[in-house]
Formats: C-alpha cells, sequence, structure tokens
C-alpha cells in the first residue's frame, strides 16, 4: 500500500501527539516540582494523583506518536533511504522513555509509598503503606530525581527535534 498521499496527514498527527505528550507530561514535571516545596501531605497526595490522571494521555499520545511517526518514515521512504537521522531519533526516543520510566517510577512509588499511598510498584495485595516520618520523607523529597528526569526528557526532546527538523545525516 502506497502511503504516500498520507504523508502530510500522517506528519499532522505524529506532530499533533507530540504536542500532547508534552502537555500530559507537562502536568507531572510540574508536579515533580511543586511537590518539593511543601510538607502538607494532603497537598502532596493531590499533586500526585493530579500527576497520575495525566499518565492515560501521555501513553495514549506516546503510542499515536510512534505509530504516525513510522508510518510516516515509510510513506517518505526515510527508512531505506540510506540517511540514519530517522533511525538515531527512533532509537534515541526508545531509549529516552526507558530511561525517564526506569528513573521516575521507582522514584515517585516511594513518594507515594512515603505519604501512605499505593503504587504501582507494590506487589498485589500488598496492604495500604505505613506514612514515612516527616524526616524520611524530608529526604526523599530533597534528592535531585525531579532535575535528573528533567535533564534526560529536556535534552532527549531537543535532540529529537533536531534530528527531525534538521536530518543532518
Amino acid at each position: 500500500m502506497d502511503l504516500g498521499p498520507f504523508l502530510p496527514w500522517l506528519v499532522f498527527i505524529h506532530v499533533a501527539a507530540a504536542f500532547a505528550l508534552v502537555l500530559a507530561h507537562g502536568v507531572s514535571a510540574f508536579v515533580a516540582f511543586a511537590i518539593r516545596s511543601t510538607r502538607d501531605r494532603a497537598r502532596i497526595v493531590t499533586l500526585l494523583e493530579l500527576s497520575g490522571v495525566s499518565l492515560g494521555l501521555l501513553y495514549i499520545s506516546l503510542l499515536v506518536l510512534l505509530i504516525a511517526g513510522i508510518l510516516a518514515g515509510i510513506a517518505a521512504g526515510w527508512y531505506t533511504s540510506g540517511r540514519l537521522w530517522i533511525w538515531a531519533a527512533l532509537i534515541l526516543l526508545v531509549l529516552i522513555v526507558v530511561a525517564m520510566y526506569l528513573m521516575g517510577s521507582r522514584y515517585y512509588a516511594q513518594v507515594r509509598n512515603a505519604v501512605g499511598l499505593p503504587s504501582s510498584m507494590d506487589p498485589k495485595g500488598a496492604p495500604q503503606p505505613a506514612p514515612a516520618t516527616d524526616a524520611e520523607l524530608d529526604a526523599l523529597l530533597a534528592t535531585s530525581r525531579p532535575e535528573q528526569i528533567a535533564l534526560v526528557g529536556g535534552v532527549g526532546f531537543l535532540l529529537i527535534l533536531y534530528l527531525m527538523v534538521f536530518k543532518p545525516f
């Protein structure tokens, strides 16, 4: 099937999904930094729940972005053109997603547990976690993990954008 005629629509969908991904993930990014400036456990719980709500849009937009991007690459013949920028962008996206998941999921599971919330990393059927002490919560929230995650995501996003716009190799 010739996807060439659909290339503008595939690129449009790909870019729209990228905007949705940034919008959804922006919620979690702002929550990550807002949590650190409060010790009010009720506010932390509310912020964590807000972040959790945005994850649905994040994963759907990531899937649409990936599918539309792959189809656009096929329609334009970029995968078989001998140019490697599209492969580099795809591999970079996978690496960023894996790195951010590994860096963020364990940390935010610990934060959720520290305020007495269950997390997706808890064993099935585990009892409600006991809240951490104020000192333990302070130590957990004082880490540089949000900055590390933001650095990986931000630099990664800019590298992918560079590859897609300039197609350097």
